[in-house]
């Protein structure tokens, strides 16, 4: 219930709020609506917030610990052990953990080397690894790994809204085009049923033969057939536009008193920003390359940490032992508890084919970064190409639908002074009206082109 009303109150604030700028939808304030409330740019925040907890998670493998283990046996009426051993472990960057411990042993059976001082033994050492995991082990590329996946979650993140913006974009330009083709028909029409009835007046007074008002009644409703198929269209792309526009996970359909922004091709550089971007900055700065970059990084830390995994492991630990912890010299030379532990595969099989896999994913890498930025620079050259030659067409198309408005106009003076045919108007009509769908054509291609560029460039 909650978000029908909160869908009623936006709808009457959406509509009053365009009202006062005369019914226009601009398209900033459209993709404005679709940054903030579409569900797929929402769905991008969430990949961004699911690498940010893997983040976390891996921190958590430097938390430090506490451990406490306790064992006990008592059968007929006898304690053979009691063992009670805590510890406190601080992991750091590098192979190196602290740790602190208590043991208190007691019991008719215990193990010997279990034998502790009544009030128990405290102990406080390192443990190191001097070849393998001392300069880079499982858990620094853990996270090292995450770090970089939250980079390449953010640049993921980009493409996901920019691609979104592009179809949204793509849509308002078809809803665009649809009512400037409306509003050409309504004008025709118009101007149609104007002939159509001063033709039947001639014709009233004998100036006109019957012919010319078949004649002038077959342009009308050719008219009408063209403006009511153009009304369809436009209500087709009104629903498809509604496709983009949510108000808190409630879509908003598009009201008729809406219209599109018919200025738009003056300010579309600066919608998309793509007035202020250079061609070299964007190459270096874009979120595809940049994806592939920190999945390249990602599999460098791999590949480290396999070459790492042919060294033998070393494991190193030294503890100092005391009973007495408050006295700080206690902790001495002369009681310890060492350890040290080797352990090397024979032929390194293993290692060393993951170390090889790791390389062909790395090579693999570099090639589609190499592709994709020989793609991405095609697609931008092509992109400027199309914009080039769309602003050149409409530049002759606007030439042409000025001459044909002359000729239709010269055509209709001849008409009423008898010197003419409605055959003639209609005809020169009807170039009329196709080289200004022509030209509404090319604006939207323009328009299409200029959200490729925005599109490639990954804005």
């Amino acid at each position: 219930m909650k978000k029908y009303f909160l869908y009623t109150v936006f709808i009457l604030l959406f509509q009053a709020g365009f009202s006062q700028k005369n019914d226009v939808l601009s398209f900033s304030e459209y993709l404005g609506y679709v940054k903030k409330y579409h569900p797929i740019v929402k769905q991008s925040n969430l990949v961004i917030s699911e690498s940010e907890a893997k983040l976390l998670k891996a921190r958590g493998s430097f938390d430090p610990k506490i451990e406490v283990d306790y064992d006990r046996k008592k059968f007929k009426n006898s304690t053979y052990y009691d063992k009670l051993n805590t510890a406190f472990k601080i992991p750091t960057w590098y192979g190196v953990e602290l740790k602190g411990s208590y043991e208190q042993n007691s019991g008719e059976y215990l193990n010997p080397e279990n034998t502790v001082p009544t009030d128990g033994l405290y102990n406080v050492g390192v443990s190191v690894s001097v070849a393998r995991d001392l300069l880079i082990n499982e858990r620094m590329a853990t996270l090292k790994r995450a770090k970089l996946f939250k980079n390449q979650a953010a640049a993921d993140a980009k493409l996901l809204v920019n691609d979104i913006l592009y179809k949204a974009s793509m849509s308002y330009f078809s809803w665009l085009r649809a009512y400037q083709e409306k509003k050409v028909y309504d004008a025709f029409v118009e101007n149609a049923g104007l002939r159509l009835e001063g033709v039947k007046r001639s014709f009233e007074v004998g100036e006109k033969p019957a012919i010319d008002t078949t004649e002038a009644r077959i342009a009308y409703n050719t008219r009408k057939l063209n403006l009511e198929k153009a009304q369809l269209k436009y209500i087709k792309t009104s629903l498809e536009l509604s496709n983009y526009l949510w108000i808190n996970d409630v879509p908003v359909e598009i009201k008729n008193t809406l219209i599109p922004d018919t200025e738009l091709k003056t300010t579309i550089d600066y919608a998309l920003q793509i007035d202020t971007i250079g061609i070299d900055e964007s190459l270096e700065n874009h979120p595809k390359l940049q994806s592939l970059d920190y999945k390249y990084k990602s599999l460098e830390v791999d590949r480290r940490l396999k070459q790492n995994n042919l060294l033998p492991q070393v494991d190193l630990q030294y503890n100092f032992l005391s009973e007495t912890p408050e006295t700080i010299n206690s902790f001495n030379t002369a009681n310890y508890k060492a350890g040290v532990a080797v352990r090397f595969p024979l032929f390194l099989r293993k290692e060393r084919a993951d170390l090889k896999l790791t390389k062909f994913k790395l090579e693999a890498v570099d090639f589609d970064k190499q592709a994709t930025s020989l793609a991405i620079n095609n697609k931008l050259n092509s992109a400027q190409e199309e914009i080039r030659s769309y602003e050149n067409q409409l530049t002759i198309a606007d030439t042409i639908v000025s001459d044909y408005s002359v000729l239709l106009k010269g055509e209709e003076r001849k008409f009423e002074i008898g010197e003419s045919s409605l055959f003639l108007i209609n005809s020169r009509e009807s170039k009329l009206i196709e080289s200004t769908l022509k030209v509404i054509a090319l604006e939207n291609d323009l328009l299409q082109a200029k959200a490729t560029l925005f599109n490639v460039l990954g804005i």
